[in-house]
């Protein structure tokens, strides 16, 4: 039956989602809680990724810079694929590789975090742009899907997806980002009031 494509598709993605969380329960816990801090600090998130990823980044800047679930003041955080003037101005000028690592420079400080979105975890711009983040002090986390590829080896902190549909991976990066949301929300609005 064809309805059993279907299914399957839906079972693969919630049994990929079940032992993620049961892997990373405590680290997103923990990631959520410090994202939470370093925005009421004052600090930025910035995001980064291409293709379905560069989207994943600009949906999960505006449920921060706007609101997710809970009635909170905005926070800041840029996603670094939507300035289409500078991604061609530095793709031209300093090829591909450089268009998210040049904004990092410009635009991070000690104190920020840099979230680099990879299904393969070999993405040479967001290789690029966590080098640059981490000579700056900046605190870098990875979603990343296959083995972790490069990034695994060089972000503060490692999501990863261990598939190798890219899909089912940005399937479970999303629900990741909603969980950091959440627990931004909550801890902005004293619901959480764990330390890490």
């Amino acid at each position: 039956m064809m309805e059993d494509l279907v299914i399957g598709i839906f079972e693969e993605s919630a049994r990929l989602k079940k032992e993620f969380v049961y892997e990373y329960s405590e680290a997103i816990l923990n990631l959520g809680i410090l994202m939470a801090k370093r925005l009421k600090m004052g600090y930025k998130i910035m995001i980064c990724g291409n293709g379905g990823s560069a989207a994943d980044a600009q949906h999960f800047a505006a449920e921060i810079v706007g609101r997710f679930e809970k009635e909170r003041k905005g926070y800041p955080a840029v996603a670094l694929t939507t300035d289409t003037s500078a991604l061609t101005a530095i793709g031209n000028d300093y090829g591909f590789e450089y268009i998210f690592s040049r904004q990092v420079e410009a635009l991070g400080q000690k104190g920020d975090i840099l979230v680099g979105i990879s299904t393969s975890g070999n993405s040479k711009n967001v290789i690029k742009a966590v080098e640059t983040a981490k000579n700056m002090g900046i605190f870098t986390v990875g979603f990343l899907g296959k083995d972790g590829g490069k990034l695994k080896e060089i972000v503060d902190t490692a999501f990863i997806v261990p598939h190798s549909k890219t899909a089912r991976i940005q399937e479970v990066h999303l629900t990741l980002e909603h969980a950091l949301c959440n627990i931004i929300d909550l801890y902005m609005t004293g619901e959480i009031t764990q330390e890490i």
